[in-house]
């Protein structure tokens, strides 16, 4: 099982960045979230078994159409056993 942080920059809003992240995200077996930043960032934190997770990864790389993803740094982190995948809003710029 791996656990990632991930953030996206490039063109990742509004062209359905995060719904689509999440339909990959339950294609791939993939738990945990997405949610867009300020700026150009999307950011998500997503774990699954490490084929499910590289697959899932491959496509954050890429996006959707309409995206044009310039960078996905991604972190490892612990394990948060999510048992789904959300798309979470953004309460404040802080966040």
């Amino acid at each position: 099982m791996k656990h990632y942080q991930i953030r996206i920059t490039g063109k990742v809003q509004n062209v359905g960045f995060r719904f689509k992240a999440m339909e990959m995200a339950y294609k791939c077996g993939v738990m945990g979230f997405v949610k867009n930043e300020s700026g150009s960032v999307v950011f998500i934190e997503a774990e699954g078994e490490e084929p499910n997770m590289e697959r899932f990864l491959e496509w954050c790389r890429v996006g959707p159409l309409g995206a044009r993803v310039l960078k996905a740094e991604t972190t490892e982190g612990p394990i948060k056993n999510y048992t789904s995948f959300d798309i979470k809003r953004t309460e404040s710029p802080e966040e």
